[in-house]
């Protein structure tokens, strides 16, 4: 599938609708199976209720919290552990700033003192995505129909064949075709699939060369926090969808400074010191917030996103937000764990750690492990 040039060398999918102020309804809509007439099904009688079994009472939703609930040098320690990983950097990493950092932070710095989101450097999802999703309406879809569609677009075959794959594995078949690899997935793993591929970059080979090295990293520890978000929000009291969306969202600011980052080194190694990591991450953060509102994503998403800056002791946290530091942590610490940068016992990094954390842990294994 031929796609438009980028002159940055780079092409992402994240979802943007022309319609905004409708947005993330409409995307909660498809993700959930909700019917497109909501109009109609207002005005349906609603069906009888059990007569002996009532509803289960909601979950209330949990208490904002004092602090993220990760102790800040063990928050500290993993982030500069991470980031050293990220930017391909053995031993430590330098503290003193280079021109060329602080020529792109001037300019992510320029980008929210005008005011702009960066929403204009993240590329307008395509029209293949919510044509599928709007197929997924439909109870009575089209699997030949969509397999079609999948079909031609390669990014989504791979994905789609993956799950199916792994979806099989101990069973001693395969799949044959994306027209069975659809029939395992099933309309429900189909939509949170096309979702999850609506927002993941796709690097093209000319990409520069910190979009090549450090995008797909960025994205597949997304991926990890996002699944996680979902699979532990419903037993805190938090909206499964947001949660998956703020897993997903949060990076986006990142996405677009690797863009300026190669446009400012022109392809050249030597970033990642120290003191350039950390004011990246606090503007990249903020453009993630920014992009969000323009998205118009609810208000849980871009304020959970926003308290990962917090570090003030005792100050307030969103539930959204706690759980967003935790799996940001866990996530930070596995793939540390898988690239042999630390021991997965190691006293300053997995001590003093909320009750959920090794759950956690277990929930941000890499996406190609879930099943």
């Amino acid at each position: 599938m031929e796609r438009e040039p980028d002159t940055m060398g780079f092409t992402t999918t994240f979802n943007i609708w022309n319609e905004r102020p409708a947005m993330y309804h409409w995307l909660q809509r498809l993700f959930t199976g909700t019917p497109k007439d909501e109009e109609a099904e207002a005005e349906a009688p609603p069906p009888p209720a059990p007569a002996m079994t009532p509803p289960p009472a909601p979950r209330p939703a949990a208490a904002t919290a004092k602090g993220s609930g990760i102790p800040f040098d063990h928050a500290d320690l993993a982030e500069r552990l991470y980031h050293a990983w990220l930017f391909g950097i053995e031993g430590e990493a330098s503290l003193d700033l280079t021109a060329e950092e602080a020529e792109v932070l001037g300019a992510l710095e320029a980008i929210l003192n005008t005011q702009q989101s960066g929403a204009a450097m993240v590329r307008r999802m395509p029209g293949l995505i919510p044509q599928l999703l709007q197929s997924l309406r439909s109870e009575s879809f089209s699997g030949a129909q969509i397999s079609k569609t999948i079909s031609s677009d390669l990014v989504l075959v791979a994905a789609v064949t993956r799950l199916a794959n792994n979806s099989m594995q101990g069973s001693g078949k395969s799949i044959d075709s994306v027209e069975h690899a659809i029939i395992v997935i099933g309309q429900e793993g189909l939509r949170h699939l096309i979702t999850s591929v609506a927002f993941r970059p796709i690097i093209d080979l000319n990409s520069g060369h910190y979009t090549r090295l450090l995008a797909p990293r960025i994205w597949e520890r997304s991926e990890r926090c996002a699944n996680a978000n979902r699979a532990l929000a419903p037993e805190l009291g938090i909206e499964p969808f947001e949660a998956f969306l703020a897993g997903l969202v949060q990076n986006a600011g990142l996405i677009v400074a690797l863009r300026v980052m190669d446009q400012v080194s022109k392809g050249a190694p030597g970033m990642g010191s120290e003191f350039f990591c950390a004011r990246l991450a606090q503007l990249a953060r903020a453009l993630s917030c920014s992009i969000g509102r323009e998205w118009n994503f609810p208000e849980a998403v871009t304020q959970a996103i926003s308290e990962q800056g917090t570090t003030a002791k005792g100050a307030s946290v969103s539930p959204l937000g706690r759980l967003m530091a935790l799996t940001d942590y866990m996530s930070k610490l596995r793939v540390l764990v898988e690239q042999e940068r630390i021991e997965y016992d190691d006293p300053k990094l997995f001590s003093g750690l909320p009750a959920l954390a090794p759950r956690c842990y277990e929930a941000v294994q890499p996406v190609e492990d879930i099943a």
